[in-house]
């Protein structure tokens, strides 16, 4: 899980944030004031400063915020001049947006605000629907508005050209100030929440910000989007009273607090109304006592009361965001707040720590108990050795946690300096009303004082609230001192030669006689006041310091406001960008002071010389070589023994008959291994049934078995084992455990067996194959020289697969070992160089560079309806029809209740949601229309259209372990690598990628010792892209979400990201989804499945000239470093039934026949995803025979492979 940060607002107005990986407070240095409240999400994080304007921070990624600018120029056609910019009168302006009815000439487009910045000049798009345009970029039309076409007609009357220019946000990592003018906004903001990000899916990703002004008015920020992140406008929110308060959740639940302490709930909130319909008014949790503060999340509510009092809301969801009751929980806090995952922060009231709510569960919403944050801030460690230094030879001690505070810096702290300079700490008694007055060596010479920093202190109510309700008096008396209390009467003072107290450096503590033991705070100019104490150089008396202790009860003159063994003193906490759960791995609580423990551990260090390590070293060297020769040489000349042994291992499973009627059956399994005269070791498979009363048995030798697969089944915990001769005819032996637990047993052992039997252990080879199946599981082939042999290749039914632990959805690997995978939440991950994880545990299993790998993916069920006459759309069907609640494909009754997750290893991580994001778009509601079931749907009902379907998505998880370590932050949704062969271990490998969003990165710093890379560069796109390939010489191709290609050129390793893009026309009436390029080939696949070849592709023309169709019923293809073709094919025939995901290789690929001949079918169906850049074995030269040659022995017969065509169907041979 990639680190987030949890955000905090001190007394003071100082920002600070704390990572999940990290141990300290890190203090955002470039706040230029103080802030009265922050509030965060995981990309940026709004904050309130003490000038009352609204500020955001986003957060600095590698792939920037850009916003596409565009405008049409419109011109028509006249018999004198041709195409001009005389339009008629009834004609759309000449310079328009997409519609014509708003004026947009290119001298109107402005920043929004000084945050962002024009990338270029306004160009003109030469791009139409996938299709490139003549130079100019001039569609045609016969009137406004109409159909436009690329390619100019008789009767073409009008036309007109896309004009772009793009804008990118500079001010990252930095507080920018927010343009609000005065007739948005009339008075200023007191809070601010921002959430929403779950109300609607990518690519939106809308953002909702909530604020309360002053005069107790709700205003929402309209317009807030990932290219857009300042949003556009405030607008006013009726509310039913004065608002204190405000909370918004990730989802759609809003509370508000009212000023006479009642509650509010935004209802109406959609994906289309983000600011919700109407409130609804909640009781108080207490109603003697008003609420103070409400914090939401997505499924969980949590309040304050006047009395400090917390109160849990339990029932609320989605269907019912007022929930059912309160609650009482324990604790006092003086403000809360909800994160993601429903986790809960809050501020203490009595010692004003971060506290975390433990135990928070989907389950057990509540949480189980509170647990303070215990780190320092990022300078307390840097003090904090000279602090206790200081203090010890001073021989005092404080037993109070309101005291004066050093200015002395830290070279000040050095103690030949003190002694030098004349500064020192400040000494103090336990009674607060004694001063010490420490005269100086000197007192004729003035004391040059350097000038404190002074926050201004204004007259906010929040802000004096908090510094003035912290008691002193009460604190002494609980004993919150950081060293240990010392009695009055044992108390020893140093002598005037052992102390020397600056002027500034005077005792401000609250006179028990004279000054009020709560302080309120007035509007003085401290930084005026301190400046004449320094100059006076004078003790106070009793009555200034009575007199300053009603300003302000702590010391603010410092550089530091608190004290060097005083925790800081919260007063906001927001928790919306911090992601963490009931599993994650925090040191947050760890308050263990660790100085001694390392200035032990160095003078330990420093002891020992290197002399005397050498000479360990040089004589445990020897000890073992003579070790060696008295164990292992003087036995050289006997026979080494060789254990020859056989074990069996049964068990009980059910097997899938292989005859009609196929059924599950009750079977005897058996694993019999044994260990030759040569000590390799081998096995048999036995299953033992019954067939009308007679025991039979099926076998298999261990070292024919190509691949063990787990399958997915609702009700069994199912796996297939494959065979040559099984793989020929699509059916392999299914077996069924009783237990998950007992499946991943077996298929371990199995695997082991099958390994040891083949010589195959370690990690994967360098030139390894990869693939994935539907499931997500990741498999590994070690190709043989003889693989690309012609014109006897090695069959694909014979090629052995392992797995590897881990879950993805495409992997991508090189020549040189570099392997990523993505999974199926887009996040990225780069191979550690281990094996096994997963069920492999023990041998099968390496026990380094094996990590913990999570994957959240979706499950999708359909709502179906059919028209009637008289009510319209129902879920009343035909009794033909598919199920109203069913899967894609409506065989199959799926609804809500019944729906469980796809294995035992997935959790559910949300609740049922409507997916909007369905190919062909829907209503507002989400409802896709057609004619019948199943033909193609859109997303407007026409006058045809009888039944409708509505796509449900639910998100789980999966948590398990593999030789994957994740690459934050950005999601990813396609990955390349150069397969060079060249490239060594220092130079940097190529590698490309494509955001979730479309963007196009090229990743810099990956090589072979250090795979993952170091940083993103981001290569500018007129629009998403969805697949990329790099090949040799830099050969970089890459595909449009509109389904055109396109070429990078000038990619060289002194520019590695190239200069420019050249559009590629794509095959006629097809849209490409995918592209690999090798070392001269450049192969495609478009939405329909067709296999395209590109011709004409040469060094001089990279782009080259042509397609040129190879098959059909093609899903993925991959092209090695060799130009060797694999694809995933469907439709393949097999001894029962068509099988759909299905590895195939493509024989014949010559440099004179670079198409190939025929296809060559290996494992499957279930694969998903397969990629052979990494092999780079070139196949043995195979001398042919000669006719006239008699001595040359008789040809091998060639191998007789099956179902291959050429130029033909993938699948349907």
């Amino acid at each position: 899980m990639p680190a987030s940060r949890l955000w905090v607002v001190d007394v003071y107005g100082r920002v600070f944030s704390l990572s999940t990986a990290g141990q300290q407070w890190e203090q955002c240095r470039d706040a230029q004031m103080e802030f009265k409240r922050v509030t965060a999400a995981q990309q940026c994080c709004w904050g309130i400063a003490c000038d009352n304007n609204v500020y955001l921070n986003v957060h600095a990624s590698d792939l920037p915020i850009r916003y596409q600018e565009e405008t049409y120029e419109n011109q028509r056609w006249n018999p004198i001049g041709g195409f001009s910019d005389h339009l008629l009168p009834s004609d759309r302006w000449q310079w328009s947006d997409i519609t014509g009815l708003k004026h947009q000439p290119l001298d109107s487009f402005e920043l929004p605000s000084s945050s962002w910045e024009w990338e270029g000049d306004w160009y003109v798009d030469e791009n139409f629907e996938g299709e490139p345009t003549e130079k100019e970029g001039w569609t045609y039309a016969i009137d406004f508005p109409a159909f436009y076409t690329k390619n100019k007609k008789m009767t073409s009357c009008v036309r007109r050209r896309r004009w772009l220019r793009y804008r990118r946000y500079k001010d990252m990592d930095t507080w920018a100030k927010i343009p609000s003018p005065q007739m948005e906004t009339p008075d200023p903001f007191s809070d601010i929440s921002c959430g929403g990000w779950e109300i609607s899916e990518e690519p939106r990703g809308r953002l909702s910000l909530w604020a309360v002004s002053l005069l107790g008015k709700v205003w929402f920020r309209v317009g807030i989007y990932h290219h857009n992140p300042e949003g556009s406008m405030w607008e006013e929110v009726s509310v039913p009273g004065e608002v204190l308060q405000i909370s918004c959740g990730p989802g759609d639940l809003v509370w508000a607090v009212l000023w006479e302490g009642q509650l509010i709930v935004r209802q109406g909130i959609t994906r289309d109304c983000s600011k919700g319909t109407s409130w609804v008014e909640v009781e108080s949790p207490s109603p003697d006592v008003g609420a103070t503060h409400v914090a939401v999340g997505i499924n969980t509510v949590w309040a304050l009361t006047k009395d400090n009092k917390v109160w849990f809301r339990r029932g609320v969801d989605s269907h019912n965001p007022c929930g059912l009751g309160w609650i009482s929980m324990v604790g006092e806090m003086i403000t809360i707040n909800v994160g993601l995952n429903d986790q809960v922060f809050a501020i203490g009231c009595e010692d004003r720590a971060v506290y975390f709510r433990q135990g928070v569960t989907t389950s057990e919403l509540s949480g189980k108990t509170w647990k303070a944050i215990s780190v320092p801030r990022d300078g307390d460690r840097s003090h904090s050795s000279a602090s206790t230094n200081s203090l010890q030879s001073a021989g005092c001690f404080f037993s109070g946690e309101v005291r004066a505070q050093s200015v002395v810096s830290d070279v000040e702290l050095d103690t030949e300096k003190v002694s030098t300079d004349g500064a020192s700490c400040l000494v103090t008694s336990t009674s607060p009303e004694s001063v010490v007055d420490a005269p100086t060596d000197n007192p004729d010479q003035p004391i040059e004082t350097p000038k404190p920093r002074i926050p201004k202190v204004t007259s906010d109510s929040f802000i004096s609230e908090l510094i003035s309700d912290r008691e002193p008096a009460k604190t002494l008396r609980e004993g919150g001192s950081a060293g240990p209390a010392v009695p009055e009467e044992e108390e020893t003072l140093p002598s005037e030669g052992e102390v020397k107290a600056l002027c500034a450096d005077v005792a401000i503590c609250p006179s028990q006689s004279g000054g009020p033991l709560d302080p309120q705070w007035s509007n003085v100019d401290l930084e005026e006041a301190q400046g004449q104490l320094a100059q006076t150089g004078a003790a106070l008396d009793a009555a200034d310091t009575s007199s300053l202790s009603s300003v302000a009860t702590y010391t603010l003159a410092m550089e530091d406001p608190y004290g060097t063994d005083e925790h800081p003193l919260w007063a906001w906490v927001s928790g919306g960008g911090c992601s963490v759960d009931s599993h994650s791995h925090l040191n947050w609580f760890n308050s263990v002071n660790t100085s001694s423990l390392v200035g032990s551990v160095q003078s330990m260090s420093l002891s020992v010389t290197s002399a005397q390590t050498a000479a360990w070293r040089q004589q445990i060297f020897e000890q073992l070589t003579e070790r060696t020769k008295r164990e292992m040489d003087n036995f050289k000349h006997y026979e080494q023994a060789i254990e020859q042994s056989v074990w069996v291992k049964k068990g009980t499973m059910q097997w899938w008959r292989d005859w009609k009627p196929y059924k599950w059956i009750d079977v005897h399994f058996a694993l019999e291994q044994f260990s030759g005269p040569e000590g390799n070791k081998d096995g048999i498979l036995f299953i033992y049934y019954n067939f009308y009363e007679e025991k039979k048995y099926l076998h298999a030798f261990v070292n024919e078995l190509t691949i063990l697969v787990p399958v997915l089944n609702e009700s069994k915990h199912t796996f297939a084992i494959y065979t040559p001769e099984r793989t020929k005819q699509r059916f392999p032996i299914r077996l069924a455990a009783a237990t998950e637990l007992e499946m991943h047993d077996w298929l371990a052992l199995l695997s082991v067996s099958c390994c040891h039997s083949r010589g195959i252990q370690g990690p994967p080879s360098k030139q390894a194959i990869w693939s994935i199946t539907c499931k997500g599981d990741i498999f590994v082939s070690e190709p043989s020289p003889a693989l690309e042999a012609m014109p006897y290749p090695t069959p694909c039914d014979q090629m052995f697969w392992r797995q590897v632990g881990g879950h993805l959805r495409m992997v991508e690997c090189n020549t040189v070992g570099i392997v990523w995978g993505i999974g199926y939440d887009h996040t990225a991950w780069v191979y550690t160089g281990g094996y096994g994880g997963g069920f492999f545990q023990g041998l099968a299993s390496s026990t380094d560079n094996i990590y913990t790998q999570t994957d959240v993916k979706s499950v999708y069920i359909y709502e179906n309806q059919r028209w009637n006459p008289l009510e319209g759309f129902t879920n009343r069907g035909l009794p033909t029809d598919r199920y109203m609640w069913s899967d894609a494909s409506g065989l199959h009754e799926c609804t809500k209740t019944n729906m469980k997750p796809p294995s035992t290893q997935w959790t559910w991580v949300s609740d049922w949601a409507i997916d909007y994001s369905v190919s062909g778009g829907t209503d507002k509601e989400g409802w896709q229309y057609a004619a019948d079931f199943p033909v193609s749907y859109h997303g407007r009902k026409g006058k045809t259209d009888f039944v409708r379907r509505k796509r449900w998505s639910r998100k789980c998880k999966l948590t398990t372990t593999g030789p994957w370590q994740e690459i934050p932050p950005i999601a990813l949704s396609d990955v390349t690598i150069l397969p060079c062969t060249a490239q060594s271990n220092v130079d940097e490998v190529p590698l490309w990628a494509i955001s979730n969003k479309g963007d196009v990165l090229c990743r810099l710093g990956v090589t072979a010792l250090t795979p993952a890379g170091s940083s993103w560069l981001h290569v500018g796109t007129d629009q998403p892209f969805k697949s990329i390939s790099i090949g040799a010489a830099s050969q970089v191709w890459a595909i449009a979400r509109d389904g055109s290609a396109f070429y990078r050129g000038s990619v060289s390793p002194q520019s590695p990201a190239g200069d420019c893009w050249y559009h590629i026309p794509s095959p006629s009436k097809q849209k490409l989804r995918q592209v690999s390029v090798g070392r001269t080939s450049v192969l495609t696949v478009d939405e329909n499945g067709n296999l395209w070849y590109r011709q004409g592709v040469t060094p001089s023309y990279p782009q080259g000239s042509s397609w040129e169709h190879i098959s059909n019923n093609v899903r993925k293809v991959s092209v090695g470093p060799l130009d060797q073709v694999w694809i995933i094919a469907d439709k393949v025939q097999g001894s029962h039934s068509l099988s759909c995901g299905t590895v195939c290789h493509r024989l014949g690929v010559q440099p004179v026949e670079p198409k190939g001949i025929l296809w060559d079918y290996g494992i499957g169906g279930g694969w998903d995803h397969i990629t052979v850049r990494g092999n780079s074995m070139e196949p043995p030269r195979v001398r042919l025979p000669s006719l006239t040659d008699a001595s040359a022995p008789a040809p091998r017969s060639p191998i007789p492979f099956r179902n291959m065509e050429v130029n033909s169907s993938a699948g349907d041979s």
